[in-house]
């Protein structure tokens, strides 16, 4: 390799393009390959990878069959090589949540290969093949910044051997206690000792001198880990659990840290052990949003000009249909828990009290409150819910547990909020029982992520996804993590249609089902190899883009999921 980047010295820069697609021995058992090249020195940065057999990575002791424990040493790893580049590689490895990413895999017999980016040299649009060749391979000193790269970051000799198994137990152990959750009835599960606040809300490592976590007696749980053994933690049960407190006492702290329990984080990030179901969503109101063709008639009676709301499509949502919407979207894509914090829901859909039912009669208001259908949920549809609430008592009425949150201490006062329940507040219940969820069939060539002929997809940090010719504000959708989530968003919708998941005849939550054993596998297999970081979604997060996406056509909606 350095003698053709010798060789290409001082030519135009384009001609760097042509070193792509061949692949050159780096290290004994390592090999470089240019996967793309820049156009010019102004581009992003070429990508590149490199590949170590499992002999040389010497990684096998770790006993790698299981995916967890895969991804977590891609985690680790890519971290060390982020670390190791310095400002001359590009190296995506992501902040405390550990996910699947295109930047860094790690094989069932512990090869490893890595994607980066990297500024081709090139003052005055010309080759610098001698500055690459120096960066690449070392040639001559044998001290280039990629040789030292894969010795210091990608071997496991050179590394803490201690250091790197703690890391992989620790996040086989956070899998292991998500997987666990339905067989011990538990929604989610807060462990002792955790740190739930983070330092703001633009720095997401722990808080410091935060209050340790410790789980209220009546709701401790024990369970036992591969690695940890034995840990204690509080057990969100399934039901619908109400969480109350004075403000700033950390109510929205706990429900962020169980939103963010659907991940794994790494060792040190405090909330390790924090952990909800997999398919849990976050529910929130969002003014001004899409929605196509959902049916929101358990929680809207009627519309203006007779627009049917089983039916219901809007390039405007208020706050109230968008978080009606969002309910239904996330049934259908088969969550079994529900976020909602009161701080960011419609008032209006959440409750109506007893004097506003006595002013406005319910002949005179289409809004079926949530607290009228929350119970339903989890007993006609297997669906729980955990509520923060600091204004609204009716709430109390329908919550199985209720926790109190006092200067970040949690408490059980179920007992205490029954009492104070049993006095009647004079509200009436407006309607029984939410309704089966129909199901969408969305009409695959609304899902085109191509101009003129090139795909599009990318994201614009965590606030928008650019797909095709569409502009889709994920700003609301805070179960992304970061912009490569975001881009994995898009390949999986564009993947969707490509592996004929969505074909105009099965339902969406049919082509979702068969999405996640694609997303499963190898990055490469259903990214289509683009020359991007990745990062793995949940398929949740992939129909949130789906339901943002305002050139979205639905075809019909059907009773059921099936077909």
């Amino acid at each position: 390799m350095a003698g053709a980047l010798h060789r290409l010295h001082d030519g135009p820069y384009a001609r760097y393009r042509s070193l792509t697609g061949r692949r050159w021995p780096l290290l004994p058992g390592a090999t470089f390959s240019l996967v793309r090249g820049q156009a010019d020195p102004f581009a992003p940065p070429s990508r590149c990878e490199v590949r170590v057999d499992a002999a040389t990575a010497g990684f096998a002791p770790l006993g790698l069959d299981a995916p967890a424990r895969r991804r977590a040493l891609a985690g680790y790893l890519a971290r060390r090589a982020r670390a190791a580049a310095g400002g001359t590689f590009r190296v995506d490895a992501g902040g405390q949540e550990v996910l699947q990413r295109s930047s860094c895999e790690v094989g069932a017999d512990g090869s490893v290969v890595l994607r980066f980016g990297y500024h081709l040299p090139g003052p005055r649009r010309r080759i610098d093949g001698r500055t690459a060749a120096r960066d690449l391979t070392g040639a001559r000193d044998l001290t280039g910044a990629l040789p030292e790269l894969v010795r210091s970051a990608l071997l496991a000799p050179a590394l803490d051997a201690a250091e790197v198994r703690a890391f992989v137990d620790a996040v086989e152990d956070a899998a292991v206690l998500r997987s666990r959750l339905p067989e011990l009835g538990l929604v989610a599960f807060v462990a002792d000792g955790a740190v739930l606040p983070r330092r703001s809300g633009v720095d997401p490592r722990p808080a410091l001198d935060a209050v340790p976590f410790t789980s209220p007696p009546s709701l401790r749980v024990e369970v036992d880990l591969p690695h940890r053994g034995r840990v204690s933690g509080m057990g969100v049960h399934e039901g619908v659990t109400v969480v109350v407190g004075g403000g700033f006492h950390g109510k929205s702290t706990l429900l962020a840290a169980l939103r963010a329990g659907v991940h794994d984080h790494v060792p040190g990030d405090g909330r390790e052990l924090v952990v909800a179901v997999a398919d849990a969503a976050a529910i929130r109101a969002e003014d001004g949003r899409a929605v196509t063709r959902v049916d929101v008639g358990a929680f809207v009676t009627g519309l203006p000009g007779g627009l049917d709301p089983r039916d219901f499509s809007t390039a405007d949502a208020s706050g109230s249909t968008s978080q009606a919407a969002a309910v239904v979207e996330a049934l259908e894509a088969g969550s079994r828990l529900l976020l909602v914090d009161e701080d960011t829901a419609a008032t209006n859909l959440m409750v109506r009290d007893a004097r506003m039912q006595a002013l406005v009669a319910k002949g005179a208001e289409p809004l079926n409150p949530f607290v009228d259908l929350v119970r339903s949920l989890h007993t006609d549809h297997g669906v729980s819910t955990v509520l923060v609430v600091g204004a609204s008592g009716d709430f109390l009425d329908v919550a199985d547990r209720v926790l109190l949150m006092r200067e970040f201490r949690c408490e059980d006062v179920t007992e205490r909020a029954r009492e104070v329940a049993a006095t009647p507040t004079g509200r009436a219940v407006e309607v029984e029982g939410f309704p089966p969820v129909r199901h969408r069939v969305v009409d695959p060539r609304s899902l085109d992520p191509r101009v003129r002929d090139r795909r599009k997809v990318s994201a614009r940090g965590t606030d928008a996804l650019l797909f095709g010719e569409h502009d889709v504000d994920v700003r609301a959708v805070r179960q992304f993590t970061d912009p490569s989530q975001v881009a994995g968003a898009g390949y999986a919708l564009d993947h969707l249609v490509a592996a004929g998941h969505l074909d105009g005849r099965r339902a969406l939550a049919a082509a979702l089902e068969l999405l996640v054993a694609d997303l499963t596998g190898p990055v490469d297999g259903w990214t289509g190899g683009a020359s991007a970081d990745v990062a793995v979604p949940r398929p949740h997060e992939v129909a949130a883009a789906l339901n943002r996406l305002r050139g979205l056509r639905v075809l019909g909606l059907r009773d059921t999921p099936g077909g």
